[in-house]
């Protein structure tokens, strides 16, 4: 579906039908372009703990390790805020879960925004799609237990400025290479940091249902909190 409105193409998503019977997830997702933003409708039933990471820039190896500390530590579903680089880090963010996870266990969803390094987003999206991971660059809004969520990547201040003005409760971004947890009026602003050129490599599980936020560090042995 497309909708010639304020420059913004609508278009209905595809899922395997595994996981659209597992999340009962419901779309009206797109993209859209300068400082127009698209108002997401992607809801997930009794889905809380988001696991985030961002600023990858083809680094397959670190994002793998990211993606499995998320899932180690109980995420329900991923967000990569952008700077992704290659498709081996999108295939990356594709980690089967453990084999104790149980016979109907489904691969967890994957949503992603694309960054200012990003130069291919376009083919870099399309294989995405391809894998079932919802692509929702420039910016992503999501419902989750009744929390309003806007993700991106964080290097255009317009967007930055609607997202905070439309009041979401939570805004998720990157770009800066550095972790971030602020209030700004009734929006909770989260960066989980980066997974190259950092001082130190980190990630973030939010829990919606409880608004707790947990900050993780990658370590060559394995993973600090």
């Amino acid at each position: 579906m497309r909708v010639a409105t304020c420059g913004v193409r609508v278009r209905a998503a595809s899922r395997t039908p595994h996981t659209a019977q597992r999340t009962g997830i419901r779309f009206a997702a797109g993209l859209c372009y300068g400082s127009v933003m698209l108002q997401y409708d992607q809801g997930h039933n009794g889905l809380a703990k988001i696991g985030l990471l961002s600023d990858s820039h083809g680094r397959a190896a670190t994002t793998q390790r990211a993606v499995r500390l998320l899932i180690g530590h109980g995420a329900e579903m991923l967000i990569h805020l952008g700077d992704v680089g290659t498709v081996e880090v999108i295939d990356a963010l594709l980690e089967p879960l453990p084999r104790d996870a149980g016979p109907d266990a489904s691969p967890l969803d994957v949503y992603l925004v694309f960054g200012n390094t990003d130069w291919d987003a376009d083919a870099l999206g399309r294989y995405a799609r391809s894998l079932g991971l919802h692509v929702s660059h420039p910016v992503g809004r999501l419902q989750c237990d009744g929390k309003t969520i806007v993700f991106q990547h964080g290097h255009q201040d317009a967007a930055m400025e609607a997202a905070l003005a439309s009041g979401a409760d939570y805004l998720l971004h990157g770009h800066t290479h550095r972790t971030r947890d602020q209030r700004i009026g009734p929006t909770r602003v989260i960066n989980p940091g980066a997974l190259f050129r950092a001082a130190q490599y980190t990630v973030a599980l939010l829990n919606t249902e409880n608004d707790q936020l947990t900050f993780f560090t990658l370590t060559e042995e394995g993973v600090g909190g």
